[in-house]
This record gives structure tokens, C-alpha cells and sequence, in this order.
């Protein structure tokens, strides 16, 4: 609208003033009722729609029509005027009048809502699709839509076929079938008795049933459900994503040949519009008017519902396939992880029973073994009696037991039987929700892609589309660009790795920090705080440097995210990519690979390389002059599981939490008491400026739930072998995950356009890498980082008795201290009465012949670590690859469900226009499917919308003969 013209709407509404104001309220006056919803002219003042409040609990529920109270509000599209700059306003405005107009051309109807005051935000376009447009674009989109329910009689044979069936096969099954049956019936039974308490209130949630569709077309309309009032043949998510389709190919120029004017998206992209979203249906709050939003709200959105399953059919029809597949999804991830939690339980449960008892342990903490270790750094750290780690030990034989080998090879099959079970569970849900036949739709240039090519000269005839765009050159121009992009990747990465080496230093220096409190420490003192303190920071120096390090670089990890994201969305700009998916799929490769090697580098680093190179007493290999770090007396199992447990916990449950539960809720009330909006008149806004207030829901927010799930994954299944808590910690982070992420959507978000999507997309071949790297990972973790397999070698080979007691002496070697090099010797007073001193590791003694090389017994368990990687890695890929082939991708049910599906619409297409051809067809063809059901193969249709062959009716038959002609 001009300027011009909207100086005599101002006037216009300032004298209708009074009536635009009016609130309607359950005890309106009829009269009042009909004056406010009485048609009025396109052009409409805020506040116009009523009471916002009162209409919210009213029984209506919130106003979603134009003033005439008739045609639906499908699309709303804002700006704001003193965004406008003196340069870009008539640049804006004469944009905007254009794009309006080829909405209109296109038969979309417009009403605007002007602002009056300066006080007001923003100003609105409400956006209306009449059914002939919905039509139109139902048919070019190949939408499916629910087709008549013509097979009236058919529920009354139900019983009927289904005794003859049990009747006709009850003869022909084996006994054995039928005790397997029988069981097979029992458990399911006892599982849905189990299940029960999880389901929600079929009452309170009704049931989505699924209906029998058919590619919608016009020249057929005859085969489908059209209600009377046609408005409401398709649900509110199929309109606003027909107008969004709509709104992202109109242009805003009145020139042709510019390619670089058009769409929604790229209109918000330059601030002509600033919002343009679909409405809420509805408000969320106690006392409001049922409304779909407000079910999702009391029965998914609510955290007293934390343990029910999730409403999915009521999520994919309020928020599109899209996200309902992302929550399919989390909630069958999250199902999956209960038999993990379980035996990862009983697993650490074993730990801690059979810690003690065991003889490492006992031999370790008993100071009758009188075990003289070597110092762990130069010059000052003291001489010390191994049983000073006594309680180091106990903790490692917790992780490091048979217990945790049975758990890495069932988590490597829990990975395998969670993606294929996901497979039947996806497949499943597209053919519920009709994405079988799916096909992407060709995606326009990206916004971003056009403004940074708008100054180019080199254009090209898209093959797909036929238009004219703006192209990059490959060679001269997006190699440059790739080669750049991905060196700056790599030098992110090192410094991720230098992260590591940096807080590798800090470990070092502390832990010799605190062992040199043993020369200090005082044997007498007045305080007994002070000496207890002293004492028990000594005895866990390891365990305190583990500990403190790990905190230290979970706050690294979380800072280096941050840099990551945005430098990531940086470089992928500077790609240029034409379209949103090949945006998507580059971002998501530079962000999970940056923050692959962010968050597992110094897990890593503990799992495969600390204590392996450091060396020996006496000729120890340094690095930038100073020591390596040496796993403690208990190996390095027991510090991975304290990495792992200290930056998974702590970046999904708390850092996860706090910036998606706490911090929207605090900004929400700092907002809250820095506005200046008085309760009248937040009351008075109509439900499209309450939903102008909400945040945009942004393309990129299902990118980073999945990603956080995807590096969840990863943590449990690569280094699963080392924490065997992490699927009980998982499991109760998915769950509160599951309600954040819901509320999110229901009360803090614009509604997201109902996209559509038949599958998590790239995700899945991420989470199948994982899943093969575990298996490596976990085989190495065993056989390099646990005592595992040194203790199953002493035990089969070398133990007198078949036990394990004598297998701490035989892992210790022998250091004469003479041997010290001058530079690394110890100079604290009374260590030169020291003369032999031990450490862990597979070495002669110094009498031998061969002093300080690897013994016999190094190389025997070497090749007995590599016999076991081997091993392990085949044998569970082999076993794993056969799991994979035996399950299908698709249920056999299923299979010949869609089969049959397609049968009867070929039928009822056929038949129908046969009928027609023949004019039989009255009413336009509505008694030519009923016939259908008289002469030709009668179907039944179940509660989930599957047609069954019940039978073929022949002429002449008589009743009796028909209830025996079962197909």
C-alpha cells in the first residue's frame, strides 16, 4: 500500500475506532457478536480481532479469520516500519505493493492490518488461500488426501470374516505352531500390561486414524472426502504449506529477467518483511479453549507427562513430517537405550561387587607388599609405596572386569539392531504419513546465494528449472574457496588438539605439585585438619588431577563450540551454495567434524596414547623437555571413564539444559520487567502479534537437536567399553530432552512451516560410521587401555594355580637407581638410600643380560592384544553385517499392505471412470465406488486405514454361499 493511501486508512480506522475495540467474551450479545464479524474492508486497526485473552478461553477459542469471520488466516506476514531506513523505505514499500499483487494475481486473498501509533511494532498482511487455489496447488504438489469412506457395510462383516479365517486355518497349523503362538500371545500380553501406564489417555488424546489416500486431483474430486463446507478439506498445516509455496516463487520486481527478486525468504533476507509465519491454533495455557496446541501442551509439552509416550500423530499433523520424524526418532532412540541403561547397570553393579575380592586389588592395597615405585616426575617428587593407590585400584577393577568385554560386544550389537529396527520403525511412519512416494521438490536459489551474486556476470540456464541464474565458475572461483574453507577447518581442528596438549601440561605439573607434598607434608602439627587435608590430597593426587583437568576441559570444549559454530556458519557462507539442502549438508559435515574432534580428542588421547611412549626410569622420552604423564597404578581406564563421565554429563545435562531450559526463561523475564506493555494492552493484541512476539523458528534448529544426539551416540557406542553408566545417563538426558524440546516448540517458537520429510536424512549414514568406528574402538580400548588382556594372558599361561594371585609382581619390572641419568635423578635428602625401585611395565631387570629391554612377556601379550582386535572386529562386524541382512528394511506386512493399497486405487480409479465412461456415474461419479463394493472385490478398512480383500460377491449366490466365498 502506498503511502499515500495509508494516511486514509489511519483516518478510516481512527473514526472506526470504537467498534474495532469491541470484546467478545462468552456472553456476548448476539447483536454485538454479529456487528464485529459483519464484512468490512480489506484494510483492518489492531485490536480488531477482540480480546486476545478473553477469546483465548472463550469457547471459541482465538480468532483465526479475516474481519468477515468466514476466511481463515493461512499465512501472516509482518515488517516493521521504523526499521525502514530514509534509503531503503520507498524501496521497501514499492517492493512489498508488487509482491502483494502477485499474490493477488495468483488468487490469493490479502487483508491488512495497519499500525495507528508510533507505539505499535509492527504492521501485518493476512494471508488467505481460497479453495480453488488449494486445489490447484494440492494437485501440482501431488499431495495424497483422504478419499470417500464409500465401504458402508463392510465394518458388519468384520467379525464375521475373521471367525472364518481362525476357522479355515485352526485345522491346518501344527501343535508346535500353535504353542509357539500361545507364548508368543502370553508374552506380547505381559509386555502390553508393562507398556500400559506409559500410554496416554485415549480419552483425553484420541486416536489420528489413518485414512485411505489418493494423489489428489481435480478432474476426480468425486473419489474424495470434500465436506460440505469445502474451507475446512484441508488442515490448517496443509494450507500454510501450500501459501509458503507459494510465497517463495513470487517475485517482487516487475522486471522478468531479474533473477535475484523473488521469494519470501529472500525479502526477509533484505528487510522488506521481517516475519512471515502461520498461526498458532490457539493459546497453550490453563483455562484456554481446547485447541490443538493446547493438547500437544497438556499431554506431550508438560513434564508431568515425562514418562508417556509421545502424541506423534498429533505432532505430524500440527508440525509437519518433518519434525514429527525427528521426534520418531528421538523417542525410538530413547526407547532403544532401556536395555542398555539395564544391562550397563548390572554390568557396573558387577564392577562394584567384585572389585574388591579381586587379587590386583587385594595385592595392591596390602602393605605387606612392600612395593617401592619409582618417582612420577624429576628432582623433587619422592619415592612411594604402592598400596598409597590403594583406592585408585578398587575403582579401576570397577571398569576393568570381564563384565566390561560382554558390555563393548553388546553395545556393538545394540548399535546394529538400533538402526535396523529404525529402518522398519521410518518405514513404518511414511507409509502412515503418506511419504513413500516422496519427492523432494526442486529448491530455489537460497537468499544469500543470490544477494552475494548479485553484482556476478557469468549466468547459466538452470537444467532442472530452465531459468536463468547467477553461477559460479568451479575452477577460478569455488576451489579458491573450498581450499580455503577447508584450511581453515584443519587449523581449527590442531587447535582443538593443542587444547589437549595444553591441558595434558597442566596434569603433569599438578600431579608433581602434589606428590612433592610428600617431602613437605608435616609429621607434626597443631592443626589436624591441615595434616588430614595434606594426607588425603596425597594419597589422590591422580585422582584429583583427573578430575580437575577434566573440568577444566569440558570449559575449553564449550568455548571452542562456540567459536566453532559461528566460524563454521562463516566458511560455509563463503561457499556460496545454491540451495538450503546442499547448505545444510556442508554445515553439518564442518560442524560435526569439528566438534567430532572438539569433544573425543582427549578422550582419545587417554583411551589409545597416555603411557604408551613414556619411556623408562632412567631413560624416560620427553617432550619439549620435560616427562610424559604415566597412567596411575589402576591404568588408564579408570581416568577415561572419569573424562567420559565428567564431559558427557556435564555437556548434555547441564551446559544442554541450562541454555535450552534456564537461559530462555530468564531472558523471557528480563524482557518480561524491561517492557513497558501494560497488561490491557498485551490483552488487547490479536493472536497473529502474540505470535510476532515468539522467536522465529529457525531453519538450523533441528540441525543442532540432531547433532547433539549424534555426538550422545558417539559416546556411547565408541568408548562404551570405559563407562558403562553412560545409556542410564543418556536415557534420562533424552527424556527431559524430549519435553524441552517440545515445550520449546509449543510455547516459545512461531510455528515451524509444516515441512515435509521422509527420512532423518544425512544423520543416518553419520550414525552408521559411529557405529563401525565402536567397533574398532571399543576392540583397541579393551586390548591397549584395559588390563584385560595381560590378566587373561598370566592366567591361561603363567599362573601356578589358575588364579590371579603373583599377577601384580608380574607386571612390575625392576629399576636399579644407580642407573638415573644425572638430569632426572631424585635430590631430596634420603633418596640415595633408595637402591632398587619398581614400575609397570614388561622389562628385563637390571642383572639381566639384556637390561631394561622388553621382555618375552611384553611381546607374548602384544600378540595376544592384536589376536584380539582381530578377532573381536570380525567376528562382531561378521555377526553384525548378519544381523543387518536377516532384519529387513521393511516389514513383510508392511510390504504387502502398500502392495494391496496400490491395487485398490488402480481399481477404484478404473472402475469409477469406467462406470462414468458408461454413465452410470450419478452425483459425479459418488455411486460408482459404492458399486464397486457390489460387484467387484469387497474391502474392509481397518482402524489404522489398511484395506483388506474380504471377498468377491458373485451374482445369484445365496447368504449362506456368500459367508463361504472368504478370499
Amino acid at each position: 500500500m502506498a503511502a499515500s493511501e495509508k494516511d486514509d486508512v489511519k483516518l478510516h480506522m481512527l473514526a472506526e475506532d470504537q467498534q474495532d475495540n469491541i470484546h467478545l467474551d462468552e456472553t456476548a450479545p448476539n447483536g454485538v457478536e454479529d456487528e464485529v464479524n459483519k464484512p468490512t474492508p480489506d484494510t483492518t486497526v489492531k485490536g480488531s480481532g477482540g480480546n486476545a485473552d478473553v477469546q483465548d478461553k472463550s469457547a471459541k477459542g482465538r480468532n483465526m479469520f479475516f474481519k468477515d469471520g468466514k476466511r481463515r488466516i493461512d499465512y501472516v506476514l509482518a515488517w516493521e516500519s521504523k526499521e525502514d531506513d530514509l534509503k531503503h523505505k520507498d524501496r521497501n514499500i514499492k517492493a512489498r505493493e508488487i509482491f502483494e499483487t502477485h499474490l493477488k494475481e495468483e488468487g490469493l486473498q490479502l487483508e491488512e492490518d495497519l499500525t495507528v501509533s508510533k507505539e505499535e511494532e509492527a504492521d501485518f498482511v493476512k494471508v488467505h488461500a481460497p479453495y480453488e487455489v488449494l486445489t490447484r496447488y494440492a494437485e501440482i504438489l501431488k499431495l495424497k488426501m483422504p478419499v470417500k469412506k464409500s465401504f458402508k457395510n463392510m465394518q458388519s462383516y468384520q467379525n464375521l470374516v475373521l471367525d472364518k479365517i481362525q476357522m479355515k486355518y485352526s485345522q491346518l497349523e501344527n501343535p508346535m505352531k500353535s504353542v509357539s503362538t500361545k507364548l508368543w500371545t502370553k508374552v506380547t500380553g505381559i509386555a502390553n500390561r508393562i507398556y500400559t501406564p506409559f500410554q496416554l489417555n485415549e480419552e483425553l488424546v484420541p486416536n489420528v486414524k489413518r485414512r485411505f489416500t489418493l494423489v489428489y486431483s481435480r478432474d476426480k474430486e468425486y473419489l474424495f472426502d470434500i465436506p460440505e463446507d469445502k474451507d475446512t478439506f484441508f488442515d490448517n498445516a496443509t494450507r500454510s504449506r501450500i501459501v509458503n509455496f507459494i510465497l517463495r516463487r513470487k517475485s517482487f520486481s516487475t522486471d522478468k529477467n531479474d533473477a535475484y527478486s523473488f521469494g519470501i525468504n529472500k525479502m526477509i533476507n533484505d528487510n522488506i518483511y521481517t516475519a512471515a509465519y502461520s498461526l498458532h491454533e490457539g493459546h497453550w495455557k490453563p483455562g484456554s479453549a481446547p485447541n490443538e496446541r493446547k493438547l500437544l501442551f497438556d499431554h506431550w509439552g508438560n513434564w508431568r507427562n515425562m514418562f508417556k509416550v509421545q502424541p506423534l500423530e498429533h505432532v505430524r499433523n500440527y508440525f509437519g513430517a518433518k519434525i514429527g520424524i525427528y521426534f520418531t526418532w528421538l523417542g525410538f532412540y530413547t526407547m532403544m537405550l532401556i536395555p542398555a541403561s539395564i544391562v550397563g547397570l548390572v554390568v557396573f553393579i558387577y564392577g562394584i561387587a567384585v572389585a574388591p575380592g579381586s587379587y590386583p586389588a587385594k595385592e595392591i592395597c596390602d602393605p605387606k607388599n612392600n612395593f617401592t615405585m619409582c618417582p612420577l616426575c624429576d628432582f623433587q617428587c619422592p619415592y612411594w609405596n604402592l598400596y598409597e593407590s590403594c583406592s585408585n585400584a578398587i575403582a579401576s577393577r570397577m571398569f576393568d572386569n570381564g563384565g566390561t568385554v560382554f558390555f563393548a560386544i553388546f553395545m556393538s550389537f545394540w548399535g546394529t539392531l538400533f538402526l535396523e529396527f529404525w529402518k522398519r520403525r521410518q518405514a513404518t511412519m511414511q507409509y502412515k504419513w503418506d511419504l513413500l512416494d516422496y519427492v523432494r521438490e526442486e529448491q530455489p536459489p537460497r537468499p544469500e546465494y543470490l544477494a552475494r551474486l548479485e553484482n556476478c556476470t557469468h549466468y547459466r540456464i538452470h537444467p532442472i528449472t530452465g531459468l536463468k541464474e547467477p553461477h559460479l565458475p568451479f575452477w577460478t572461483k569455488r576451489v579458491p574457496i573450498f581450499l580455503m574453507s577447508y584450511s581453515i577447518m584443519f587449523f581449527l581442528g590442531f587447535l582443538a588438539i593443542a587444547a589437549v596438549f595444553g591441558v595434558i601440561a597442566y596434569r603433569v605439573s599438578v600431579l608433581a605439585a602434589l606428590q612433592v607434598l610428600t617431602k613437605d607434608r608435616p609429621t607434626s602439627t597443631n592443626s589436624t585438619l591441615v595434616a588430614t587435608t595434606t594426607a588425603t590430597i596425597y594419597e589422590n593426587a591422580s585422582l584429583v588431577t583427573t578430575v580437575t583437568a577434566a573440568c577444566i576441559n569440558l570449559l575449553i570444549i564449550i568455548i571452542l563450540n562456540m567459536i566453532y559454530s559461528r566460524l563454521a556458519f562463516w566458511l560455509t557462507d563463503l561457499e556460496c551454495l545454491r540451495t538450503q539442502k546442499e547448505y545444510d549438508d556442508s554445515i553439518t559435515l564442518k560442524l560435526f567434524a569439528l566438534q567430532f574432534v572438539n569433544y573425543y580428542s582427549s578422550i582419545i588421547y587417554i583411551a589409545f596414547f597416555k603411557g604408551r611412549i613414556i619411556g623408562r626410569p632412567g631413560k624416560y622420552t620427553t617432550m619439549f623437555g620435560a616427562r610424559q604423564e604415566e597412567c596411575a597404578a589402576g591404568g588408564c581406564l579408570i581416568e577415561l571413564c572419569i573424562q567420559l563421565a565428567i564431559i558427557m554429563t556435564g555437556k548434555q545435562l547441564f551446559v544442554n539444559n541450562f541454555t535450552e531450559l534456564v537461559l530462555p526463561k530468564l531472558i523471557k523475564m528480563i524482557k518480561r520487567c524491561l517492557s513497558k506493555e501494560t497488561k490491557a494492552e498485551k490483552a488487547s493484541r490479536a493472536s497473529y502479534e502474540k505470535d510476532y512476539k515468539l522467536e522465529a523458528a529457525q531453519s538450523t534448529s533441528l540441525f543442532y537437536e540432531y547433532l547433539e544426539m549424534v555426538l550422545q551416540f558417539g559416546f556411547l557406542t565408541i568408548f562404551v567399553a570405559a563407562f558403562p553408566l553412560g545409556p542410564l545417563f543418556s536415557l534420562i538426558n533424552n527424556i527431559i530432552e524430549i519435553r524441552m524440546d517440545s515445550s520449546k516448540m509449543i510455547t516459545h517458537l512461531r510455528r515451524p512451516l509444516a515441512d515435509r520429510s521422509p527420512d532423518i536424512g544425512i544423520w543416518y549414514s553419520v550414525l552408521y560410521g559411529i557405529s563401525r568406528i565402536a567397533i574398532i574402538s571399543n576392540a583397541f580400548i579393551i586390548a591397549l587401555t584395559s588390563d584385560y588382556i595381560p590378566r587373561m594372558v598370566y592366567l591361561n599361561s603363567y599362573s601356578k594355580d589358575d588364579s590371579l594371585k603373583g599377577y601384580l609382581n608380574h607386571t612390575m619390572s625392576y629399576f636399579n637407581t644407580s642407573d638415573f641419568e644425572v638430569d632426572h635423578r631424585p635430590t631430596y635428602a634420603g633418596s640415595e638410600n633408595i637402591q632398587i625401585c619398581r614400575y609397570r611395565d614388561f622389562r628385563n631387570p637390571p642383572w639381566s643380560e639384556n637390561a631394561y629391554e622388553f621382555s618375552q612377556l611384553f611381546w607374548h601379550i602384544l600378540a595376544a592384544r592384536f589376536v584380539f582386535v582381530v578377532v573381536f572386529q570380525n567376528v562382531i562386524v561378521l555377526i553384525t553385517g548378519l544381523i543387518a541382512w536377516l532384519i529387513p528394511d521393511v516389514p513383510a506386512e508392511l510390504k504387502v499392505q502398500i502392495r494391496r493399497e496400490a491395487y485398490i486405487s488402480n481399481e477404484i480409479i478404473i472402475k469409477t471412470e469406467l462406470l462414468r465412461a458408461q454413465g452410470k456415474s450419478p452425483e459425479e461419479g459418488e455411486a460408482a465406488i459404492e458399486a464397486i463394493s457390489e460387484v467387484g472385490p469387497q474391502y474392509l478398512v481397518d482402524d489404522t486405514g489398511s484395506a483388506k480383500l474380504m471377498y468377491r460377491k458373485s451374482p445369484g449366490n445365496s447368504p449362506e454361499r456368500e459367508e463361504e466365498n472368504i478370499v
